[in-house]
């Protein structure tokens, strides 16, 4: 089923993607897939929630790792070329096309999780957590597009405030 998911991804992307300016959104893409890597490095023995296939290609889908790495690649990409691709000028609209990705990706996770069960939640995550996630992460992508530096420092206090709210003991780290 992961396949489908990454599929529609990259079909939406090249349907509504930004193709033509894709270097301008590039960093933007190397920063969330970067975010990523180092919240499964860093939580590699306490993870908040796992990916597995339940459906079809459990054989090639067989673990989380490649699972992620197959979502940072597909999905990452895909969501960057189209949520800062075509983020609108007008403020209203901006806060809608936000929400409308906020949604998107808390809509997938809930689908995901409750009906067709590909990613569980572990050491006091939650849906909740995850939609908090969601509208930080669509926060700092766009603030990387157009501040770099602030995004990092943004990205650094929200990595600080997860690690105190959930008590990760340093001892997890390998």
């Amino acid at each position: 089923m992961h396949f489908v998911f990454n599929g529609l991804f990259l079909v939406a992307a090249i349907k509504w993607g930004n193709w033509k300016n894709w270097g301008e959104y590039y960093p933007t893409i190397l920063f969330f897939i970067a975010g990523d890597l180092l919240q499964n490095f860093l939580l590699y023995n306490h993870s908040k929630w796992t990916f597995k296939e339940t459906i079809f290609a459990e054989q090639i889908l067989s673990n989380h790792t490649i699972i992620s790495l197959m979502i940072m690649l597909i999905v990452y990409p895909s969501t960057v070329l189209i949520y800062l691709g075509r983020f609108p000028q007008e403020r209203t609209k901006q806060i809608g096309w936000f929400l409308f990705w906020v949604a998107i990706y808390s809509v997938v996770e809930l689908i995901n999780l409750r009906y067709l069960h590909l990613i569980e939640h572990h050491n006091g995550w939650s849906l909740g957590w995850s939609i908090l996630f969601n509208v930080t992460m669509f926060f700092i992508l766009r603030v990387h597009h157009k501040t770099p530096p602030l995004a990092w420092i943004l990205s650094l206090i929200w990595i600080v405030f997860l690690w105190t709210s959930f008590d990760i003991p340093f001892k997890e780290l390998k």
